[in-house]
């Protein structure tokens, strides 16, 4: 049935702008589409994982909509400087959740809370 996960996806006010930070904080290409009502749909892609940011819009995909994603990283608190010093906001943690694991949240320049999850 579920073989893995494809793709994330995050409602944002600007996405374009989300997928350009995230694709240079992460030093890969931003991929971006316009459909014919003008809307962007932007993405990167990592670890085989596509990323995308869709418009926020408060009928079908209001913010607060999306899932917390976390991502798995060798060492929670270098990762975590490292957001801090890309510009995010501290959300939660980090919290030791079992022994040996660790997680965290923060809230990315444009108001997406992402995880990370490791030692």
């Amino acid at each position: 049935m579920f073989r893995g996960v494809r793709t994330v996806m995050v409602f944002a006010d600007s996405p374009e702008a989300s997928a350009r930070w995230y694709g240079e904080l992460l030093d890969v290409p931003v991929q971006v589409d316009v459909s014919d009502t003008g809307a962007v749909y932007a993405w990167v892609e990592i670890g085989g994982v596509e990323l995308g940011f869709h418009p926020a819009d408060d009928a079908r995909n209001p913010r607060g909509g999306s899932p917390v994603v976390y991502w798995s990283v060798d060492d929670v608190d270098a990762v975590r400087e490292l957001l801090l010093a890309a510009g995010c906001e501290h959300h939660r943690g980090p919290l030791t959740i079992e022994p040996g694991r660790r997680i965290a949240q923060l809230r990315d320049p444009l108001g997406t809370i992402i995880g990370i999850d490791g030692k």
